[in-house]
């Protein structure tokens, strides 16, 4: 019987468009996808999940188009008001938003895990794939800039992502576990195939592989592991990608990305416009549009993606 099941890794906007596209060319039952959590912090006294709530809205296609994040049809009174009185409103919560916060938090508080607040969530919202927190232990991005470390929301959002990086840190990764699904998924030999979404490797990808024995049961799973590139023609799709990798000391193009991951690697999906550029990447090269500005982009590329994981398993 050949293998079924897809595990994706995933941060928020550039890896929930290929989330989508997976979602719509899989049965539901075979795709789990494994959100980053190094993002999660606590705000105005509510549990915030960025690239969960990206995922979930995404998934549920009620996101907003013109940003990639938050809910479509949104409303903003409550930021306007808890502004006016003086309150932190750096980081948006719209009032559709702002309802999902508040309901995690009250399950949080009542002893339920992020992944049974996040499944319960999923499936009032009519989303048939499964979505998990890398783990249910708290993890933590920290970066580290001129004026020292800083929480990562306060980087990414309050600071817009200004400040040079010079290190970062998941503050807990250490005493984290993998959640229980993503080991038993790629435990029980049906994986098909690992597909790193084209997520930011610094902090939307590597905050889930440093979970102890994640990489370990990746490669484990016998399954082939397939990236695709959140850079094209050498710029970002989205977000600081480009400008972390240099200011990291790495070069800010796919074959760079390519180089961060390593030997995890055994598939790579690149842009048309990087088909010269990755020569020295070790990985088997896949070139086709990657840039994803439409719903049918996003199913093909889901498709190539498949493709490129089914014919390296037929190698093996």
């Amino acid at each position: 019987m050949s293998r079924r099941l897809v595990v994706a890794l995933s941060g928020g906007v550039g890896g929930a468009k290929l989330a989508l596209g997976l979602s719509r060319v899989l049965p539901a039952d075979e795709l789990l996808v494994v959100a980053n959590t190094g993002d999660d912090f606590e705000h105005l006294g509510l549990s915030i999940s960025p690239d969960i709530d990206t995922l979930t809205y995404v998934l549920a296609e009620i996101d907003n188009p013109a940003t990639g994040w938050g809910r479509r049809d949104e409303t903003w009174s409550f930021m306007d008001s808890i502004g006016a009185l003086g309150g932190e409103d750096w980081f948006r919560l719209g009032d559709r938003d702002l309802a999902l916060h508040v309901e995690r938090t009250r399950r949080l508080r009542l002893g339920q895990t992020l992944s049974e607040v996040t499944s319960d969530i999923c499936r009032r919202l009519g989303i048939g794939a499964r979505l998990v927190p890398m783990s249910d232990d708290r993890v933590r991005t920290r970066v580290r800039g001129d004026a020292g470390w800083i929480d990562f929301q306060d980087y990414f959002v309050r600071r817009q992502c200004r400040p040079v990086v010079h290190e970062l840190a998941f503050d807990g990764v250490m005493r984290a576990r993998p959640q229980d699904d993503i080991l038993a998924a790629l435990r029980s030999g049906d994986v098909r195939a690992v597909v790193i979404c084209p997520s930011n490797p610094f902090i939307s990808i590597e905050p889930i592989l440093a979970i102890p024995g994640m990489r370990e049961a990746i490669k484990a799973s016998g399954a082939p592991v397939v990236a695709i590139s959140p850079i094209i023609g050498g710029k970002a799709v989205k977000g600081p990608i480009a400008k972390m990798m240099r200011e990291l000391g790495h070069e800010a193009s796919a074959a760079g990305v390519a180089a961060r991951y390593g030997d995890l690697l055994d598939g790579y999906v690149v842009d048309h416009a990087d088909a010269d550029r990755v020569g020295t990447v070790g990985a088997r090269v896949t070139i086709a549009r990657t840039l994803m500005t439409s719903l049918h982009d996003r199913e093909t590329l889901a498709r190539v993606t498949l493709d490129a994981a089914d014919a390296l398993a037929s190698l093996q």
